[in-house]
């Protein structure tokens, strides 16, 4: 389990094994009402989850956020061919794309990571703010459901939507501290904040590359990942998944983890991980014999979707714009 081993973060490859321990069953309020969802062998689609959202009926949701999430934002996913942001990094002369966020390349030359962290430390004037699928996230907060989210993203925006710190576990670090990546020396934050924004390569006294906390491959996921990620996943009543790939464990284990009667909520352009989806041609709203839905397309369509049906749109429509609606613009 998390607890006995170290999670540290790595690429999924063909026929690698989950790197976290499976959730042991629990008793959900459906199964203790004789009726675990889905009930065997029949459909179920986006509108009845959406009302056993509104009504209720989960009140342990844990939501898997990738860079798709971001993207309206103006940040770049990481694996879109043409747009993402493997795909345009040439410019910055690495041998191969991930070596953007490994130790010992970042130790030979800081420049392409320095350049990428000058363009997307949260808080700039300018620089992106939260998406609708990051204000969605503060709706389930505010009815009181949101468990957790876990974050594959280093942009700060979910913290910027109003998640709070404990519903929010950031597994791929992010912007709060920096230290150095020889001695380990934490180095003042708003020192490397004022540095990097301007592009600036920042050293500690030892003489080494210092570096917001982010976690690069190989690196250690922050403690609190594995400090709650055991009990969530066995106290998780639905999961909702949008923006991933899926390509980087140990979060990409988490949709494999969750108890096999609890739900799962794909939002994403593409069908990714072990989900199982009985395609029916909706291009939003796929409906499945088993326990999972897709909802393809851009992540913010399809929490526009599911508030639509959920009766919480004009709640995500104020998060998003004020009191300056979309058709008052």
């Amino acid at each position: 389990s998390p607890r006995q081993c170290v999670q540290k973060r790595t690429l999924v490859t063909p026929g690698s094994s989950p790197s976290i321990s499976p959730a042991a069953p629990r008793a959900s309020s459906d199964a203790i009402a004789g009726a675990p969802y889905p009930p065997s062998g029949s459909r179920h689609s986006l509108d009845v989850l959406a009302s056993r959202l509104s009504n209720g009926s989960f009140r342990n949701v844990l939501v898997l956020i990738g860079a798709g999430a971001s993207v309206s934002a103006g940040i770049p996913d990481f694996r879109s061919p043409g747009t993402g942001l493997y795909d345009n990094l040439s410019h910055y002369n690495l041998p191969y794309p991930e070596a953007i966020f490994e130790v010992d390349f970042y130790k030979r030359d800081p420049r392409p990571f320095v350049t990428l962290v000058g363009e997307l430390w949260p808080g700039q004037e300018g620089g992106p703010i939260p998406t609708p699928s990051h204000h969605f996230l503060r709706v389930l907060q505010e009815e009181g459901i949101l468990r957790r989210c876990y974050t594959q993203n280093i942009d700060g925006l979910e913290s910027l939507a109003g998640v709070v710190e404990r519903s929010l576990v950031e597994c791929h670090g992010g912007f709060r501290s920096a230290s150095c990546t020889e001695c380990g020396s934490t180095f003042d934050i708003s020192s490397c904040r004022e540095k990097m924004v301007r592009k600036e390569i920042v050293k500690c006294a030892c003489g080494g590359y210092v570096k917001p906390d982010v976690v690069f491959f190989g690196e250690e996921l922050p403690l609190k990942f594995q400090d709650l990620i055991d009990e969530d996943l066995r106290m998780c009543d639905l999961l909702i998944v949008m923006g991933t790939s899926l390509k980087i464990n140990p979060v990409a284990s988490i949709p494999k983890m969750i108890p096999k009667t609890c739900p799962r909520l794909l939002i994403n352009r593409e069908i990714v991980g072990d989900f199982e989806i009985e395609d029916m041609g909706f291009e939003i709203g796929t409906i499945s014999r088993k326990r999972d839905i897709f909802v393809k397309g851009d992540c913010d369509d399809g929490v526009r979707k599911i508030c639509d049906l959920a009766g919480w749109r004009t709640k995500l429509d104020k998060l998003c714009y004020g009191d300056v609606f979309p058709n008052d613009l």
